[in-house]
């Protein structure tokens, strides 16, 4: 049986109580204009990268990576073979053996693959959605998050630096943006543009880009259907309407590239 995801700490209890990895987190983002942008100034794109790669490691470490053996991060691996980097951003892949539907990429490229999407994907769509998450990080949209989730409400002061220092962050207040990391939205514009790019990237690679179609088409099924629910699903897309012009855009993009559709799997 699958673990549940490792539970990211609550900050607002005294107890060391835990929340499924899937629950929106209150980080009380409330702050004024000119507060974030003087916090803003204070903290480098050196910073950024320490906090972003201690927040990964935070998140690989309280959770079940698959080993290097086990079936999900062999076929991950197979999968992602030549996948390398996306516009000098090295890519790194792993497996949390979990029962979420749910992937994401940070902005160090650390993509990170759900068991439990990968149990309801074919290869063709797996590789649409990581092409699609991918794209998040090479046009930025994932540092832009992260640094929104570091400036923004309960964290505001954890990261002023001092003396050119940024403060090291706790166990909660890691877990806090684990949470911000797994749970990320992006605007229509942003998810567009990530459809885009990782549409390019697949088609680059040798990838079927058709994947990414087949992917939103799934998820748009269990949309429909009474009582199903994904993490990734909610995250991702914000409307249906908007959800069938992105499937339209692909299909169209597809078609003009002659690109062959591939079987669907039932």
């Amino acid at each position: 049986m699958k673990k549940n995801l490792i539970k990211i700490m609550a900050v607002a209890v005294a107890l060391a109580a835990t929340v499924p990895a899937t629950a929106q987190f209150n980080l009380g983002r409330a702050i004024n204009a000119g507060a974030k942008a003087a916090k803003a100034a204070t903290l480098t794109d050196a910073q950024m990268a320490a906090y972003v790669k201690e927040s990964v490691d935070w998140m690989d470490a309280n959770n079940p990576v698959t080993p290097d053996d086990n079936p999900y991060t062999v076929r991950l691996m197979r999968l992602t073979e030549g996948l390398t980097e996306a516009d000098g951003i090295p890519l790194n892949f792993k497996v949390y053996d979990v029962i979420d539907v749910n992937a994401f990429a940070c902005a160090d490229g650390s993509v990170r693959v759900f068991s439990s999407l990968m149990d309801i994907m074919t290869d063709d769509e797996l590789l649409g959605i990581i092409g699609h998450e991918i794209g998040h990080v090479a046009k930025h949209h994932s540092k832009k998050a992260f640094r929104t989730e570091l400036l923004s409400g309960a964290l505001k002061d954890a990261v002023a630096s001092t003396g050119g220092k940024a403060a090291a962050l706790t166990d909660s207040q890691l877990g806090q943006l684990g949470s911000a990391l797994v749970n990320s939205k992006y605007s229509q514009k942003q998810e567009k543009e990530a459809d885009d790019y990782g549409y390019e990237f697949l088609k680059k690679n040798g990838k079927n880009p058709w994947g990414m179609v087949q992917a939103f088409e799934k998820f748009q099924k269990m949309e429909g259907d009474a009582g199903a629910t994904s993490t990734y699903m909610s995250r991702m897309f914000s409307s249906h309407p908007e959800t069938v012009d992105r499937i339209k855009r692909m299909t169209e993009r597809c078609n003009a590239d002659g690109i062959e559709r591939p079987a669907s799997a039932e």
